[in-house]
Parts: structure tokens; C-alpha cells; sequence
């Protein structure tokens, strides 16, 4: 049986330090089973606010794919792999972080605007490998539905990610346009901007649509400049990072 349950963004999890705040679509700061609150391979979901000079300090991964999106500003990365990179706005990273990985990134000062950053984890296919970084530049204007990152058969992503049962897809939409995304045993729909319409359903800036054994996903934009984020999923999570 079909169910969907609406995680409006007031109810997600908020939490601010120096020079960050974070809205956590699963329970992350603090020591959490990620796997006992995925939804489908979904293990994290943040939607954090980075301030000009600030940024997370360098930290250890392991087994773990990390994907994240920018909205405004930019992620300066660089790891103990020697992989150094930019993220802005259009465009989407990846990183497997393998058998171990010490990252940091940051919002430089120089930028002077607060870097609006989505990031997203699942669980690897498998543990171990080499650690690993992408980026590619994702357009979206005027194309509907765009594939940013997946790991299933078939599929062809702006990235690759090491794990077989996820796909990320994304779309920018004027009021009235609407995009459907596929049937999946687990679905993750999350308001970048603007709003949308599901069925009798309304969500705007924020608000995540969490579904379960649907059909595909018919959603229409409510206002112009409206994007949105949908995970298809395909297993449900068992294993915390």
C-alpha cells in the first residue's frame, strides 16, 4: 500500500553553530543510527547556511557517498586524497568517501554571500575502494526532469555514485509547468524554492514529500523560479555509517 507523509521545514531538526546553521531533514548532529532514520538510502538530508569564512573543519568519512548541491555561493573542497575543487550554483559534487577520507569545506570570506549548500549521504554499494571526487555542471533551465546522480543500471547521470538502488533528479520550473517522476518503492521530494503542487498536496520552500511504494510523481509548480529535488529509491537502508 502506497503512503506519503509531509516533513514540513518548520518540523525538521535545527541546529546552528559558529557560522553555520543546519536543517536537518534526519537526525545527524549528535551520535545517531543513520540507518535506523533513512528513508529508503536516504541517510542524511541537510539544508545548511554557510556564512562568508566559515565552514566544516577537517573530518573523517568513511563508506559513505556524499552528494551535495549549492544553491547560492560556493564550497571550496579539499581532501586527504590530493582531490581539491569549487561547487557553485548549477552545479553538483560527489564524493566516496571509500575506505577513509579527512575533508574540509568551506565558504571563503572573499565570496561575501552565504552559501546555501543541500547535502545528502547514502550507504555504498559495498565498503571499501579507493576514496573518489566529481563535479559536473548541472543545467536545468528549460530541460524538465534532469538526471544529477546515480548508481543505477542504465541510468546517465551528470555524476556516478557508488550505490546501485538511488538516483537523484532535479528540476527548475516556471508556475503552472509540472515534471513526473518515476514509480520507486521509496521516494524523497524536497522544495528548493518556490512551491509545488502533489495531488491535493501543497508544499513550498523547505518541506520534503516522503513516499513509499508509489506511482510516479506528478508535481506542478505554484511560482515561477521553483526547483525541486527528487531522490528515487529503490531499497531501504539497514546499515548506520
Amino acid at each position: 500500500m502506497s503512503e506519503s507523509r509531509i516533513v514540513p521545514a518548520a518540523d525538521r531538526t535545527h541546529w546552528r553553530g559558529e557560522g553555520l546553521y543546519t536543517r536537518q531533514s534526519m537526525p545527524f548532529t549528535g551520535k545517531f543510527d543513520l540507518g535506523a532514520n533513512a528513508h529508503g538510502q536516504l541517510l542524511v538530508h541537510n539544508d545548511d547556511l554557510v556564512d562568508p569564512g566559515s565552514g566544516v573543519d577537517r573530518h573523517f568519512h568513511r563508506d559513505a557517498e556524499i552528494v551535495t548541491w549549492v544553491i547560492t555561493g560556493e564550497v571550496h573542497h579539499d581532501d586527504s586524497s590530493g582531490a581539491t575543487g569549487v561547487v557553485r550554483a548549477g552545479q553538483v559534487q560527489a564524493m566516496s568517501a571509500g575506505t577513509g577520507v579527512n575533508h574540509r569545506e568551506q565558504n571563503p570570506r572573499s565570496t561575501g554571500v552565504t552559501a546555501r549548500v543541500i547535502q545528502m549521504w547514502l550507504p555504498p554499494n559495498a565498503p571499501g575502494g579507493e576514496p573518489e571526487y566529481r563535479t559536473a555542471d548541472v543545467p536545468l533551465d528549460g530541460r524538465g526532469a534532469v538526471l544529477v546522480a546515480s548508481g543505477i543500471a542504465g541510468h546517465d547521470p551528470a555524476v556516478t555514485i557508488n550505490n546501485d538502488a538511488a538516483a537523484l533528479h532535479a528540476a527548475r520550473l516556471s508556475a503552472g509547468e509540472s515534471v513526473v517522476f518515476p514509480p520507486a518503492p521509496y521516494g524523497h521530494l524536497f522544495v528548493v524554492t518556490g512551491a509545488v503542487t502533489v495531488g491535493d498536496a501543497r508544499l513550498a520552500e523547505g518541506d520534503a514529500l516522503r513516499t513509499v511504494d508509489a506511482g510516479e510523481l506528478v508535481v506542478r509548480a505554484a511560482q515561477d523560479g521553483t526547483e525541486i529535488l527528487f531522490w528515487e529509491m529503490h531499497a531501504q537502508a539497514v546499515s548506520a555509517l
